[in-house]
């Protein structure tokens, strides 16, 4: 049996060994994504533990509320855009599954934000009275 050089039987490493200019947008949308859902996370916890007499940690939970509501939006969009405009699919490199992530953590943060946001009103109305 004769072996050519054309089919050589050596493992091929993956083409793709950088951060493509495909993938960094989306991975950024996701990030900002995991970073909003965070602090909404940590804004929902905060106006949950907190007594009616803290009306300062009210004031920091409803900031990092608008916060997460606002990187949330932006995940949200850019997610949106990025997908758009993917080429391919999965595993190409276009920044599909960094697009899909971004869509997914961009509306939970603005969920949780929200909560926040609503809680937190909540507990500084009655912490007034």
């Amino acid at each position: 049996m004769r072996i050519n050089q054309a089919t050589s039987f050596e493992p091929h490493l993956a083409t793709i060994t950088i951060m493509g200019s495909g993938r960094i947008g989306p991975t950024l949308a996701a990030m900002i994504g995991l970073i909003a859902t965070v602090v909404a996370g940590l804004a929902l916890t905060r106006t949950k533990l907190r007594t009616r007499s803290d009306v300062e940690v009210g004031a920091n939970s409803d900031q990092s509320a608008n916060t997460a509501l606002a990187l949330g939006a932006i995940s949200l969009i850019l997610g949106g855009v990025f997908l758009a405009t993917a080429d391919g699919g999965p595993g190409t490199g276009n920044g599909v599954v960094g697009s899909f992530a971004a869509l997914v953590l961009g509306p939970i943060a603005m969920v949780l934000g929200g909560l926040a946001r609503a809680c937190c009103k909540k507990v500084t109305h009655h912490a007034r009275d």
